[in-house]
């Protein structure tokens, strides 16, 4: 799943896309399909993304933050425990966050699919970053 050796590609990095909005998780689903990732999901609901979050294996996340059943913060929480990192997906300015979370990295609604890229890039890199070396 992770290589070091070629943090830029992101042929094969699994991504778990929370979105409630159809059009726009399609959108980010054949986004990141295009760069090569691996798209788990897209989900729009709380349970099933609770559920994924705690049992399935990817490199990242792609979270929007009001998502049907509630806010994506329980989803945030298994991640953080779990040591994924995860970007905000939102359209919302940073009052709408707890304060534990207006540090951590945003894609502001309507973000671009450069952005999106970016974004994804980033967290992939922290993610090898975080791995230990044996």
């Amino acid at each position: 799943m992770l290589d070091a050796t070629n943090v830029d590609s992101l042929a094969g990095r699994r991504i778990l896309v929370v979105e409630d909005e159809m059009m726009i998780a399609l959108l980010i689903d054949e986004s990141l399909q295009g760069l090569g990732c691996i798209v788990i999901g897209p989900v729009g609901k709380l349970e099933p993304a609770k559920r994924l979050a705690a049992n399935e294996t990817f490199d990242a996340a792609v979270l929007d933050v009001n998502i049907r059943g509630g806010q994506v913060f329980p989803v945030v929480d298994i991640l953080e425990a779990r040591g994924i990192p995860f970007v905000l997906a939102s359209g919302y300015s940073d009052w709408v966050l707890p304060e534990a979370l207006q540090g951590k990295p945003r894609l502001t609604k309507p973000f671009t699919l450069r952005e999106l890229e970016h974004e994804v890039r980033q967290l992939c890199q922290r993610r090898v970053e975080a791995v230990p070396v044996s």
